[in-house]
């Protein structure tokens, strides 16, 4: 996974859209504490499961394309969070003392 630009990411993301594939975003909406992205990063996954960007460092990736997936399936945008408190962040390798909210949405 590039840790590349918001901007890089996005014109990734189009051309992958732009050759037929279906593509969802993920950005990071909020943070609280130690996080390894800060706010606006993006994270952008294919249907064929080709990914680029960051939302957290490698942290939360794989949950992150798990829910890029179900959007791209259903249409529907979701509001992931993770962070130190909850048990799923731990499951997923988010033990940095932080808190992330990101935004996952399908791209038109």
């Amino acid at each position: 996974m590039a840790a590349q630009g918001g901007e890089d990411v996005l014109a990734l993301a189009a051309q992958w859209r732009a050759a037929g594939e279906e593509v969802a975003i993920a950005t990071v909406v909020e943070t609280w504490g130690s996080s390894p992205r800060p706010a606006g990063s993006r994270f952008a996954v294919s249907a064929s499961g080709r990914m680029a960007g960051s939302v957290s460092g490698g942290c939360i990736e794989g949950a992150v394309a798990e829910a890029a997936q179900q959007t791209m399936r259903t249409g529907a945008p979701q509001l992931l969070e993770f962070g130190i408190s909850d048990e799923q962040a731990w499951a997923v390798g988010l033990a940095c003392g932080g808190k992330v909210k990101v935004f996952v949405e399908k791209l038109g």
